[in-house]
């Protein structure tokens, strides 16, 4: 791990290569879970009011799960995350004729109607953050269905700190991503020297 002002940042965040490869997922990390993308109460409180928005877009079933339960619940590990449909579809995903999956919130900040992108876990996905003690871990979740993304970062040799620049940047600040870019960079000549 290494120390990035107050966060502590797993070497793999440096070391992995990935890179979203959506021709050949499409998108399915929003639709294939078992709990939903952890969200702030701030979070809540934006997607509560653009609700009148994204609920005409909103599949029968989300639209029932979000009347029952609300926009989230407390997983078992007492996170905040937002609500599902059939233990694993986040409400606010759609499936095109295609079979590709998008974010209705992505959709209505994209046409205009919002300046919230989406929740900031979905957004820095696969990085998660976690509490260490007093500090902010930054760790890389690995899941089986994101495999192809392993291989495009690869092939086109982008380490994930690089492929999630804007998110990390959006958490964290240009200052912070900065030093992380140049820890990387130090990480990487002591590596080849070794």
């Amino acid at each position: 791990m290494f120390i990035i002002q107050d966060t502590l940042v797993s070497l793999d965040v440096i070391e992995k290569e990935f890179c979203c490869n959506l021709d050949v997922c499409k998108g399915c990390c929003c639709i294939e879970g078992d709990a939903g993308a952890p969200v702030s109460d701030e979070e809540v409180k934006v997607l509560e009011n653009l609700l009148p928005i994204l609920l005409p877009d909103m599949t029968k079933d989300a639209k029932q799960v979000v009347e029952k339960q609300g926009l989230a619940y407390k997983d078992p590990s007492g996170e905040q995350v937002l609500s599902i449909v059939n233990d694993k579809d986040c409400i606010f995903a759609r499936t095109d004729h295609n079979g590709w999956c998008y974010c209705l919130i992505e959709k209505a900040c994209k046409a205009g109607k919002t300046s919230f992108l989406k929740p900031l876990s979905c957004h820095l996905y696969p990085i998660r953050l976690t509490a260490i003690g007093e500090r902010v871990g930054v760790e890389y979740h690995r899941w089986d269905i994101c495999h192809c993304a392993r291989q495009l970062g690869k092939k086109q040799h982008i380490p994930l700190y690089r492929f999630l620049k804007e998110p990390l940047i959006r958490r964290f600040g240009e200052e912070w991503y900065n030093e992380l870019e140049l820890t990387a960079q130090e990480w990487k000549k002591q590596c080849a020297t070794k």
